[in-house]
């Protein structure tokens, strides 16, 4: 029997841990699908305050480890816990660095220090394997914030045997958050040099984590097909285009699963009743549930109730709402929002929740309980994003019965096809240009086909079919890690 794949995850949040959005579900679920396909994994990621009020069995192991940044040595903490009972995770603990409220970001900016908190806890990602003992045959990295992981292993460990034959996979969530800082602080990074060039971690006079990543990883790969295509131009590469088309060749696409142990109208706990294929009733009492949670009137139950839950930024198409927020209001409608993000939009909606209290239920928040019971009582979920790597919330929405309105881009345009009322066939409403008279156009459609029975029952059992587990992208990436590891035997 063939040993199992050594599998590092290293990651800025996973569920149920730390979250800030889909990054944290596939950081969190994935390494679950991958366990029984013989992948023996281990997570490290930073203790956030976020970590520590977390109320998991998490224990202090009594342990640190030096980790270098500049001329110094600081010390780490070492945490530990469990996804499952054989899937270790790890906490890289340093107060100053990570004692905050917020994970990268507060409403008015990114914190200042974030080239030092995440060349910090790509370092100490290094040294805690090696402190474990745990040699990986691959490093699967997420994100800006561990861009550096492969450009350390092809210069300070080069000669290391520690991590000889050690291979990695990058995956991009979001191209357009890149971690670029002043080149002042690239002597931070401890790398060569001459590693800090255009064909490097510079760009443009800056140095670029995400860059990083994507120079020096093995294989590189984005959470939808469409995405990894979109990112290679100038639209959506955010000035990366040109270096992932001359990478084209280790590029891939996977769809994000969905932990559907966490995601499924049958049995979620969060919900006042369950319901499935077979009875659909439930739904109607969890709508009923929705509008009491929101203070919203009985009077909406009959009626669609759109429902959105989201990082409140430009890129997942609130501009676009913004326009038609009057329009909206004018139908007979309710429109529940849960959500944190940009000051301008937590100001817009405060306003929105005033000027329509009959009809809007505004919560500026994480609430993940709350998320579920919107899922499920909401008829109707917009995602008009102006660019959505994979998106998660739609097809969550999916296995609820509660039907999508999006837009055609990366993984929302991979997942969601348009209802033909002709043949029946489709799961949902997609608009193509960014534009808010199309978004406002698609929602009017759903809403005609809301109100005729055999249309609205035919949508929601499609929806309800539909199957994007995380066995199949488990099974990819499996392949995608022996093909990082076969190029990286290859480089020796």
């Amino acid at each position: 029997m063939d040993k199992p794949l050594k599998i590092l995850f290293a990651t800025p949040e996973a569920v149920p841990f730390a979250k800030t959005g889909g990054l944290a579900d596939v950081a969190g679920a994935l390494p679950k699908y991958l366990q029984p396909l013989g992948c023996e994994v281990v997570l490290i990621m930073p203790y956030y305050r976020m970590v520590k009020r977390s109320g998991l069995p998490i224990q202090y192991l009594g342990e640190e480890i030096e980790v270098p940044l500049r001329e110094e040595a600081l010390r780490a903490e070492v945490y530990q816990s469990q996804l499952e009972p054989n899937i270790m995770v790890y906490f890289i603990g340093r107060d100053e660095f990570f004692d905050r409220e917020y994970l990268y970001s507060t409403p008015k900016g990114d914190y200042f220090d974030n080239a030092e908190r995440f060349v910090f806890f790509t370092r100490a990602v290094l040294r805690l394997a090696r402190h474990i003992g745990f040699s990986p045959d691959l490093i699967h990295h997420h994100e800006w914030q561990t861009g550096l992981i492969p450009a350390y292993l092809k210069s300070i460990y080069e000669n290391d045997p520690f991590f000889a034959h050690t291979a990695t996979v990058f995956t991009i969530h979001n191209i357009a958050y890149q971690g670029l800082f002043k080149k002042e602080k690239f002597p931070l990074t401890g790398l060569p040099s001459e590693m800090y060039n255009p064909e490097g971690v510079e760009f443009w006079e800056r140095i670029n984590l995400m860059k990083a990543g994507i120079v020096y990883a093995d294989v590189i790969n984005t959470v939808s097909q469409k995405y990894s295509e979109e990112i290679q131009s100038p639209e959506y590469g955010y000035g990366l285009e040109g270096i992932l088309r001359k990478r084209n060749a280790d590029l891939y696409g996977i769809l994000n699963g969905v932990d559907y142990q966490e995601w499924d109208p049958a049995h979620d706990s969060h919900l006042i009743a369950r319901y499935d294929l077979r009875d659909l009733s439930g739904k109607q009492e969890c709508k009923r549930d929705l509008l009491k949670e929101f203070g919203l009137p009985a009077a909406l139950e009959k009626v669609p109730l759109l429902g959105m839950i989201s990082r409140l930024a430009d890129q997942k198409g609130f501009d676009l709402l913004a326009e038609i927020l009057d329009q909206l209001f004018s139908f007979d409608l309710g429109f529940v929002l849960l959500g944190t993000g940009e000051q301008k939009y937590h100001d817009l909606f405060q306003q929105v929740a005033q000027k329509y209290p009959q009809k809007a239920g505004i919560r500026i928040a994480y609430d993940d309980r709350l998320a579920h019971k919107i899922e499920a009582g909401a008829d109707l979920f917009l995602m008009p994003s102006k660019y959505e790597p994979c998106g998660l919330n739609q097809i969550y929405s999916l296995k609820y019965g509660t039907i999508p309105v999006v837009r055609a881009t990366g993984g929302l345009d991979d997942t969601i096809t348009h209802y033909d009322p002709s043949k029946g066939t489709g799961n949902g409403f997609k608009f193509a240009r960014y534009d808010a008279k199309e978004f406002l156009n698609q929602i009017k459609t759903a809403i005609v086909f809301y109100a005729q029975p055999e249309h609205w029952t035919k949508l929601v059992r499609n929806a309800m079919n539909s199957d994007f587990s995380w066995h199949r992208s488990a099974e990819a990436y499996l392949q995608l890690y022996r093909r990082a590891i076969e190029k990286r035997k290859g480089s020796i």
